[in-house]
């Protein structure tokens, strides 16, 4: 796993990272700082163009970069990427950021939308976990950080099938931290509360934007967790909000 320089920005040289969701807002923000600290990037996305130019701003960061269309949705293609990841050589690092929402009142909630935010952001990032515990218990190491969300431990109206989803991926980080730690891997999951991203725009229409977190403090939490590899500490979560107001 990556060595500590002494700072919050881990020497990544050597070191290949898969991120998914890395087309936009947290996960390309995540990719690429995690480029600039010389990491092998592995970026997984539905979008082929947006996830092109994740791509090429990696690249200009000073890692390598390459860009595998894959549908968290669907187990194939999971497992598809994770063979190409095996042809590539070890995992040292996954991301587990893809996710989607869908948001209103309880009684408006479609079957098939809560199904779908189920299928993304649970069974995409537990399979995710599954093929990486794979390549990285035969290495005894590993990291595996989930971005969960505030509502992964509080809840707010009319997000009842997102919080839901984001409860069950801090059981799915619990559990398999604890399974993890017997063979030399982490797990931490991550839970912002509003970043100025899409999906936060969504869910929360009536905030200002301009006092959000930036998608970058997000990549930094990430790179910070990293630089504590080599060291004799472990974080199980991290919740980081904006300043300024109420925590939310």
């Amino acid at each position: 796993m990556p060595a500590s320089t002494g700072e919050i920005f881990p020497d990544l040289n050597g070191h290949t990272a898969l991120v998914t969701g890395a087309s936009r807002g947290i996960g390309r923000a995540i990719a690429i700082s995690l480029g600039g600290c010389g990491a092998d990037l592995i970026l997984a996305s539905r979008s082929e163009a947006e996830l092109q130019e994740t791509a090429d701003a990696v690249r200009g960061a000073g890692g390598t970069a390459t860009a595998i269309i894959t549908d968290m949705d669907s187990e194939a293609q999971i497992v598809a990427l994770f063979e190409r990841v095996r042809e590539q050589g070890a995992l040292d690092i996954l991301v587990n950021n893809a996710g989607v929402g869908r948001f209103g009142k309880v009684v408006d909630v479609a079957t098939e939308d809560l199904d779908q935010i189920m299928q993304t952001n649970l069974r995409g990032p537990f399979l995710c976990c599954r093929e990486a515990m794979k390549l990285m218990v035969l290495r005894a190491s590993g990291y595996i950080i989930n971005v969960s969300s505030v509502v992964g431990f509080k809840g707010y109206p009319e997000q009842s099938a997102y919080t839901a989803s984001k409860h069950a991926i801090m059981g799915l980080t619990k559990s398999l931290a604890v399974e993890a730690q017997a063979h030399g891997i982490r797990v931490s999951a991550i839970c912002p509360g509003g970043v100025d991203t899409e999906l936060v725009a969504q869910a929360r229409p009536d905030l200002d934007r301009s006092i959000l977190m930036a998608p970058e403090d997000i990549a930094h939490t990430v790179l910070f967790l990293l630089s504590l590899s080599g060291r004799n500490a472990a974080v199980d979560e991290i919740y980081i909000r904006r300043t300024g107001s109420a925590p939310f």
